[in-house]
């Protein structure tokens, strides 16, 4: 689920500006096929990202976990990625601003405010110069909060769930996560491992939880691309909502997905989906640095470029720093390379799950 979750976050943060907005309905359903991406089908991404990593950190079921131990582990695998890639890219836009590059697509770092700056740098209140990451820092908050989450969930799972679940759908800010579904999702994700919940229940009935999750994807998508782009309070709410929805709809697709050739590669492709993830905005940003530096002003041809380059670039700079540095790129990666060992078995897998029910048949 991560590697297609995280390609299809590539879709929601390819960049535009007031005359490219897909909201003027400019380019027909090709806008509309943007809104579906951007604003519907990949905005679960991060809440599924989250789901899965609540659930994967108490997987054994129990309550407790080696507090100190785990904080030091994800202190190495969360914090110092966010560190590393947002500060070369805060570097970055700093270099290309001194020489003129870039104005007007990022805040202009030396006018910022010394709170600006450090919020760009450490995301302390707010968002940081390399967006997506966000989803780092929060994911993080969310561990230093995890034994209290276990409590609550262990004690009252449906009032504990059910109070977030508001925080969520409603737009406002607790300041504790800079998104409240990231909390939410993360919650349900310790859930469904301290209750022991079995989540392949759902996929004998991937068939039909699929195409339903596409289709309120779709209609969420064409009532936000008439109202759009300022959606009133109660649109809002439902995208909210909606993008919560998509957890089960999305692992519903990804059931489908795994038991194709195709899925069992995608499963076995280690800190792949974590290097797209944190190195997919600053190489949107240059692309878009660049198309606008040509004077072009045909933006579908901008959207497909950038989309099919950075499906390409991305995946061919992973193997190079993987092959060449790859210590360096064990720290940017979080420690994410996947044994060979492991990585047999995840393509075996679908070969053994295939045996088995034809031996059951």
């Amino acid at each position: 689920m991560r590697i297609v979750l995280i390609s299809g976050i590539v879709f929601v943060h390819i960049p535009f500006d007031t005359n490219s907005s897909p909201f003027d309905g400019a380019y027909g359903l090709f806008d509309w096929l943007r809104v579906f991406l951007r604003e519907s089908l990949f905005r679960v991404g991060v809440p599924c990202l989250s789901a899965i990593s609540g659930y994967l950190l108490f997987r054994n079921g129990s309550a407790s976990i080696e507090y100190g131990k785990t904080i030091r582990r994800k202190t190495k695998t969360v914090m110092l990625p966010f560190f590393l890639w947002n500060c070369a890219f805060f570097t970055f836009v700093l270099t290309l601003q001194y020489y003129g590059i870039g104005d007007g697509f990022l805040p202009d770092l030396s006018e910022a405010s010394p709170h600006t700056l450090t919020t760009l740098l450490f995301a302390i209140d707010g968002t940081p110069i390399n967006l997506p990451l966000y989803f780092l820092r929060d994911l993080f908050v969310c561990i230093l909060l995890s034994p209290l989450l276990a409590f609550l969930i262990r004690r009252a799972p449906l009032l504990t769930l059910s109070f977030l679940l508001l925080l969520a759908a409603w737009p406002i800010s607790i300041g504790i996560v800079l998104r409240n579904s990231i909390l939410f999702s993360f919650s349900f994700g310790i859930y469904l491992s301290l209750h022991r919940i079995d989540v392949t229940i759902m996929d004998r009935y991937a068939a039909l939880i699929g195409p339903v999750f596409l289709a309120l994807a779709a209609l969420l998508a064409t009532v936000a691309y008439k109202a759009g782009p300022g959606l009133p309070l109660w649109l809002e709410v439902c995208r909210n909502l909606m993008v919560l929805v998509g957890i089960p709809g999305f692992w519903a697709l990804s059931a489908l997905l795994i038991r194709s050739r195709v899925g069992q590669g995608l499963a076995a492709t280690g800190g792949l989906s974590f290097w797209i993830f944190c190195a997919h905005y600053p190489l949107l940003f240059c692309l878009w640095v660049l198309w606008n530096r040509g004077g072009s002003d045909l933006y579908p041809v901008f959207y497909v470029l950038a989309a099919a380059l950075a499906l390409l670039l991305l995946p061919l700079t992973n193997g190079m720093a993987r092959n060449a540095l790859p210590s360096f790129y064990n720290l940017l990666t979080g420690s994410r390379v996947r044994p060979l060992a492991a990585t047999h078995t995840v393509q075996n897998r679908g070969a053994d799950d295939r045996r088995v029910r034809s031996e059951k048949r």
